[in-house]
Formats: C-alpha cells, structure tokens, sequence
C-alpha cells in the first residue's frame, strides 16, 4: 500500500499498487505535459522571440530601405514638384500672356464690333433720315401736285363754263338784265370809239301798231345814209318769245324794217338754242326777206360791223351814182359794178359766215378737249392718292425686309448692345 497526500486538502490517503501505478501514470502524464506544455511555450516563445528579431531586424531593414526609399522619395518628389512648378509657372505664364492676348484680341475686336455698330447705327441714322426726306419729297411734291391739279381742275372747269356760257348765252342772261340791254350795253362800250357818228336807240315809234327794238343808222359827213337797220331781240326768257321759233317773227321784223325805211333788218335770237343752223354764227334769210339776218347775241357787234364795212365800201359807188345822176352822166357800167358790188359783199359774208362757223366749231373742240383734259386729272387724282398712300406705308422695316445682309448687321448690333 502506497499512502497519498492531497496536494490540496494536505490529507494522507493511501491506494494500492494497481492505483497507485494509474495515479502515478496520471502524474507522470501530467508532469510530462505540463513540461511537454512548458516545452512547447518555450519552444513558442522562442519562435516568437526568434521571429519577432527577424521580423524586428527586417523591419529594421524595411524602416532603413523606408527611410532610403522615403529620402530618395522626396529628393526626387522636390525635383518632381520643382519640374512641375516650372511647368506650372511657364503654363501660368503661358496662360496671362494668352490671356493678355485673349483680352487684346477680344478688345480689339469689341473695338471693331463697336466701330461696324456705329457705323451701322450711323448708316441707318443716315437712311431713316434720308427716308423721312424722301417722303418728306413725295408728300410735298404730291402736295404740290395736287394742289396744282385742283387748281388746273378750277380752271378747265371756269373755262368750260365760260366757253358754253359764251357759246350758248354769251352772258346775256345776267340776273335782272334782257337781251335788248346787253345788246345796248354793248354797242355802247363800243360807241365813243367805232361808232361816233352812229344812231342806235329804241325804237319808240309806234304810231302805225308795230315797232321794233332798236334802230341803228350811220350818216357821213355829208349827211349821206352809209347803212340803217333794224334790229329785233328775242330772248327764251322773254315770255312773248316762250316755245316759239326764229320764223315766226320774220314777217312782222320785215314789216317794221320797211315801214321805219332801214336797208336791213337783223333777228338777235336766243330762241332754238339747239338749232345748229342758227348757231353756225350769222344766218342769212334773204331767201325769205330781203337783206334779213339771224345771229346769236355774240355776234351783234359783229354783224354791224360787217354790214357797216360793206357799205363804207359801197359809199364810193353811191357817190359816184349820185354825182352820175346830178350830171346826167352815162350810167351804162352802173348795174354791172353793181352786180360786181353783190357778188363781192356776197363772197365776203359767205366766207366772214364760214370763218363764224370755224370759230363756233372750235370752241366746242375747245370744250371737248378741257373735258377730256379734266377727266384725266381726275383720274390722276386716284394715282397720286394711291401713291401717297404708298409713301405714308413707307418705313425702314419694309426697306429691310427679306434682305439677309441687313438682317445679320442688325443681329450684331443687337448682339453687341446686349
């Protein structure tokens, strides 16, 4: 028997060989693993110790070619970073000196954008103003020219109403005035200077019922009779004249010319106004009564003149017969050169009638003309309208418009000033 001791409880117990071997086993294996733990901690910490000083010396190492690596690092980082400072510095240089030329060129170009901009700000400054004259021009001149054509237009129309007012009336028909006194009136502006040894008056002597209007009668010096006629007015104002015609008063103008002993006798008629034959001029109706005329009042100066100048002539011949006569000459030639008289006082009253007819003609192609020449100012009327009009819609927009060059002039500017 092997007796024991409790490591712990310090107690003696005693075990038999067979126990005694196993705890003695168990001893010993605990022993040899607590040596062989022992061993294997040293053995652990000796490789710990081991590696940790060859790991220290290789860091050691490592820390070395790091601070070499580190030296060689930032010697080569200065000269890297001093490169590069240099690249820096010469692109910064770079930079300003492109810069300094950017803003040279951009300055020189606002420059020339500034100059195109006011030379285009001074070229349509120049051509607003020049179209504010141009159609400062057109209005004026239309203006002007319309002024004009009203003024054209007052004159044809005056000189159409005067020219149908003399064709027609030859103002006889004044407010208040008959034809008898503006046929006197007449005759009398005419009297102190072509007629001085006339007689025209009324004729006031109504002793056998009849009686014309006025007489007219011319002497010469010798007391002579040059010529005597008879005149009749007729006005359609007249109410005695009223719808009648030129015929109805022949016979009774025949008769008072023969009872007053006038050589002729002379209508001054408005009546028929329409009548183209009595408004050829003067109208000869010696076919019906001797040595009677019809005339239009135009013509009432004239016709005395006419048969006054045609009998001055015949005075020589009258003379002549009368001195024949008191000789007791041979009148043989007398009725030939009579007849030579008739035939030249027959050719000029033809011809002087004709010429009237002439005169009249042209004054209704006078007329013809003025009216042709006012409808073609009325006419120009719409188209100096329609060309005012165009120049009051006139504007720099429309000048402009669909061109391509002033479109891009006018985007720069807009450009520019923004």
């Amino acid at each position: 028997m092997n007796e024991i001791i409790c490591p712990n409880c310090k107690k003696a117990f005693k075990v038999d060989e067979a126990g005694f071997a196993d705890i003695l086993k168990q001893v010993r294996d605990h022993q040899f693993e607590e040596e062989l733990q022992e061993r294997l901690t040293s053995a652990v910490k000796l490789a710990e110790a081991n590696t940790r000083i060859a790991l220290q010396a290789e860091l050691t190492e490592k820390d070395k070619e790091l601070t070499d690596l580190k030296a060689k690092s930032i010697s080569e980082l200065a000269k890297l970073l001093a490169d590069k400072e240099a690249e820096i510095s010469t692109a910064n240089s770079k930079i300003q000196n492109a810069e300094i030329v950017k803003q040279l060129e951009v300055s020189q170009a606002v420059k020339t954008i500034e100059k195109e901009r006011d030379r285009f700000a001074n070229e349509l400054k120049i051509q607003k103003t020049e179209t504010q004259l141009l159609e400062k021009s057109i209005k004026e001149q239309f203006t002007n020219k319309l002024i004009i054509k009203n003024e054209t237009i007052k004159m044809k129309d005056d000189e159409i109403a005067r020219l149908k007012d003399f064709k027609q009336k030859l103002s006889t028909k004044m407010v208040g005035e008959t034809l008898e006194q503006h046929c006197e009136t007449e005759f009398n502006k005419l009297r102190a200077t072509a007629f001085q040894n006339a007689y025209f008056e009324k004729d006031n002597d109504a002793r056998n019922g009849n009686k014309g209007d006025f007489i007219y009668k011319e002497t010469d010096a010798a007391g002579n009779e040059i010529i005597s006629i008879m005149f009749e007015m007729k006005n359609e104002n007249d109410e005695t004249a009223t719808k009648k015609k030129n015929e109805d008063f022949f016979t009774k103008l025949d008769k008072d010319r023969t009872e007053k002993k006038c050589e002729y006798a002379v209508l001054v008629s408005l009546l028929e106004s329409e009548n183209e034959f009595y408004n050829t001029g003067i109208v000869d109706v010696s076919h019906k009564h001797t040595k009677m005329y019809v005339v239009r009042p135009q013509f009432f100066i004239p016709i005395i003149t006419l048969l006054r100048n045609a009998a001055m002539n015949s005075m020589q011949y009258k003379a002549e017969l009368n001195l024949i006569k008191n000789q007791n000459l041979d009148i043989t030639n007398f009725e030939e050169k009579i007849d030579i008289f008739r035939k030249g006082f027959a050719y000029n009253y033809d011809l002087a009638s004709r010429k009237f007819k002439t005169a009249i003609d042209e004054i209704d192609k006078t007329i013809s003309h003025l009216n042709k020449t006012k409808d073609a100012l009325l006419s120009s009327e719409n188209n100096l309208r329609l060309a005012n009009n165009k120049a009051d819609d006139l504007t720099i927009k429309k000048l402009t418009h669909g061109n391509p060059t002033m479109k891009a002039k006018f985007d720069g500017l807009a450009n520019t000033e923004a």
